[in-house]
């Protein structure tokens, strides 16, 4: 029964987030037609009300009433908050998938790794601050190594979760799916107190945190592109400047890593980097080794940059 409530109130705030403001009569017809309505009664005002509450208390998300224009998502304590919105978003998600089950050889996700079980087990480790023992499969080497880590905080990118953690090593990420047993010890640990796992990762993109000084990286986009860009910022810096030869143009501050890199080539041409200089030519030296391998006339360039994130341990040395 609890299972069936939980659902009903992710239905309700998914229903106030795509509709904005939305009157008591149409959320009992939505909820009429809806799926998880066995019965196909209407909603009463007084279960609504229940339902407001219970949304309060779980989600801390607010839901007004305005006279004229209906009933509305006021406030929510997942603002500004990356995880909460995730959670919440994921869970809408959810609740589409099984509002629409009968068509699911229509409704197409991506696979994968699955990694749910090791994130709940890290997680618990880290509510507890103690040590983990950790069997990984490095992508580096052919057998799995095991070691001691004090887990820090773990981020989801990409489809795949991460962990950072200290070890003898020193702060590195490592990637759950790689994970071959964990074991919490009784050793416990605790981080610094001025450490901000947002904070830690805010000057890069994606997961790999490397030596590379915070700089302003400027580059130009084909207008097909563009929009892509403005609708999905690459980075929380990403900001739109005077178009650049015809061309619209960003700008980020941020330590540009090989992550970085891989999204902007993946653009192919439609991308330019124009600065800084010694990024453009890391740039233009792999378009260079990719050109050759397809027997293309290249110019002379090449590129000498080692990715210093990859040690033949594996993962991505802070």
């Amino acid at each position: 029964m609890a299972k069936n409530f939980f659902k009903r109130y992710i239905w309700l705030v998914d229903l106030l987030s795509r509709r904005g403001y939305i009157s008591l009569k149409e959320i009992s017809d939505e909820w009429q037609k809806s799926p998880l309505n066995d019965t196909h009664d209407p909603l009463s005002e007084r279960t609504f009300f229940n339902h407001r509450d219970a949304i309060f208390d779980i989600f801390g998300i607010e839901i007004r009433n305005d006279r004229s224009l209906g009933f509305y998502i006021a406030s929510s304590d997942m603002d500004g908050n990356s995880t909460g919105e995730w959670m919440l978003h994921t869970l809408c998600l959810n609740n589409v998938l099984q509002e629409n089950a009968d068509m699911k050889n229509r409704i197409l996700v991506e696979k994968a790794p699955s990694s749910e079980k090791f994130l709940t087990e890290v997680i618990s480790a880290m509510r507890a601050g103690k040590v983990i023992s950790l069997t990984y499969q490095s992508f580096y080497n052919e057998g799995p190594s095991t070691f001691n880590v004090r887990p820090y905080c773990v981020k989801y990118f990409r489809q795949r979760w991460y962990m950072l953690g200290d070890s003898d090593l020193g702060l590195r990420v490592y990637s759950l799916d790689r994970f071959v047993d964990m074991e919490e010890l009784d050793q416990t640990y605790r981080i610094p107190e001025e450490f901000d796992a947002e904070a830690f990762f805010s000057n890069y993109f994606g997961v790999i945190v490397a030596d590379r000084d915070v700089t302003d990286v400027v580059i130009r986009v084909e207008e097909s592109q563009a929009k892509y860009f403005r609708s999905a910022p690459k980075h929380h810096s990403q900001k739109e400047i005077e178009p650049i030869d015809g061309w619209p143009a960003f700008t980020y501050h941020l330590a540009p890593t090989y992550d970085f890199k891989q999204e902007l080539l993946s653009h192919g041409a439609f991308v330019e980097v124009l600065s800084p200089e010694w990024f453009r030519d890391e740039i233009r030296g792999d378009i260079a080794d990719m050109a050759s391998k397809y027997g293309l006339a290249t110019t002379n360039a090449t590129c000498d940059y080692e990715c210093p994130y990859f040690s033949e341990e594996d993962e991505l040395k802070l």
